[in-house]
C-alpha cells in the first residue's frame, strides 16, 4: 500500500481493495457533509457557507500531522510519498480555468462525481463538461505543449521552498487555519443567506 509497502509486502488485490474502500468512504463522507449540493459549494465564493474551506483545511492538517507521526514511528516512508511536479505557468492557467468552472458549475471534479452518483442532473451536465474539456485538452495539446511545460520546477515542497522544517511548517499551517476559520465564521455572519442555507 504505497510508501508503507516497503516495510510490509501486501498483495496487489489488497492494495486495490484498500483503495476502493478508501474511495467509497471518501465519497460517502462528502455526500453526508452536504458536498453534493452545488449551492453549498458555491457558498464558499459568496461567503454565506464556508464549510468547504473548514472541511478540506481540517483534512489537510490531519493528514499532515498523521503522516509526520507515522514517519516518526517508522510506519511511513515520506521519501516515497509522491509529490506533484510543479509547472508554474500551467498551474496558474489551470487554476484560473478550474476556479471559473467551480464557481459557474458549483462543483469541483470530486464533488461533481459525488453528486452525479446520487443522480443530480446539474452534476451530470458538469461531468459531461469536464469530459469535453479533457477531450479538447488532449486534441489541442500539441499547440499548447510549450505553455503547459513552461517554468518547470520539479516536485516542490512548500516547506523546503520556504526553508522551514516540516514541524515548523505544520505549526504555522495550524495557526493559519485557526485564523482562517475565524475569518470564515465572520464571513458567514456578514453574508448570511438563510433562504439558501436552510434548504441545503
Amino acid at each position: 500500500m504505497g510508501p508503507i509497502s516497503s516495510y510490509i509486502a501486501f498483495p496487489e488485490w489488497l492494495n486495490m481493495l484498500t483503495a476502493f474502500l478508501i474511495g467509497t468512504g471518501f465519497g460517502f463522507t462528502l455526500e453526508q457533509a452536504g458536498f453534493s449540493s452545488s449551492r453549498k459549494l458555491a457558498g464558499m465564493f459568496y461567503g454565506y457557507d464556508t464549510t468547504v474551506i473548514k472541511v478540506f483545511f481540517t483534512a489537510a492538517i490531519v493528514a499532515l500531522i498523521g503522516s509526520q507521526i507515522m514517519s516518526y514511528l517508522g510506519l511511513l516512508n515520506l521519501n516515497q510519498v509522491y509529490v506533484n511536479e510543479f509547472y508554474i505557468t500551467a498551474s496558474i492557467v489551470g487554476g484560473v480555468i478550474m476556479g471559473a468552472g467551480f464557481i459557474m458549475g458549483g462543483f469541483c471534479p470530486g464533488t461533481g462525481l459525488c453528486a452525479m452518483s446520487i443522480g443530480k442532473i446539474d452534476a451530470i451536465v458538469f461531468f459531461a463538461g469536464g469530459l469535453t474539456g479533457a477531450f479538447l485538452f488532449a486534441e489541442t495539446y500539441p499547440f499548447i505543449q510549450k505553455m503547459a511545460n513552461a517554468n518547470f520546477r520539479g516536485p516542490v515542497k512548500i516547506n523546503e521552498s520556504l526553508g522551514l522544517s516540516p514541524g515548523l511548517f505544520t505549526f504555522l499551517l495550524i495557526v493559519g487555519a485557526v485564523v482562517m476559520f475565524r475569518i470564515a465564521e465572520l464571513a458567514e455572519k456578514k453574508y448570511a443567506r438563510p433562504e439558501i442555507t436552510e434548504e441545503i
